[in-house]
């Protein structure tokens, strides 16, 4: 599987596919939700082009394939990325993510994660996808730790934040040898999920 080729990814609650400047208006009405976000800036109608265009010169490098992230009606909810992609070591991250904030903590964030590590262990046969976040994202951190990642460590000082303030990272990942738990445990919960929705 070429690290190059970007899939569609289908389940239940949520379908990932490339994402499109045509999804411009569904995603800058899916950011208009969200009044705070630790580690990234969430592009406006007047940055939104920008924003995108370096996604595009990121994705001819080979270094992010960027997704449109629609929920079970098919209205976009966000979008998220496999980023910082090192083919020659089968390395990759999953980030960049910003969704509505309807939909943040619900099935459609486990199942997209759930499609997207499959995709990397299974398919692109990567060897470790990492993740990503602010230290003082405490409910970002509490997600990356109910998918299963183990926390490698902290950078401190690794960034500027969007206010000009250092940033400390938290750096997690999952190993290829650890994913059929991780799925395991992810199929349970979007199971679960789905179970509720229905009763």
């Amino acid at each position: 599987m070429s690290w190059t080729e970007q899939p569609t990814l289908s389940g239940q609650h949520v379908t990932l596919r490339p994402l499109s400047r045509d999804d411009r208006a569904g995603l800058l009405s899916a950011f208009a939700t969200l009044d705070h976000v630790y580690a990234t800036q969430v592009p406006t109608p007047d940055t939104f082009d920008g924003w995108f265009d370096g996604l595009e010169r990121e994705k001819a490098a080979g270094r992010v394939l960027p997704f449109a992230v629609l929920d079970a009606s098919g209205t976009i909810a966000g979008t998220t990325r496999y980023m910082r992609m090192n083919a020659a070591n089968r390395r990759l991250e999953i980030g960049g993510t910003l969704y509505a904030r309807p939909v943040q903590r619900t099935a459609l964030n486990t199942e997209a994660k759930r499609l997207m590590l499959g995709h990397a262990f299974e398919v692109m046969d990567a060897l470790c996808v990492q993740l990503r976040t602010s230290w003082l994202n405490r409910e970002s951190r509490a997600a990356i730790e109910r998918v299963g990642a183990k926390m490698d460590g902290v950078l401190r000082g690794h960034a500027l934040d969007m206010h000009g303030n250092p940033r400390d990272t938290v750096v997690y990942s999952i190993l290829a040898h650890e994913w059929p738990g991780i799925r395991h445990g992810l199929d349970m919960r979007v199971s679960i999920a789905a179970q509720a929705m229905t009763t």
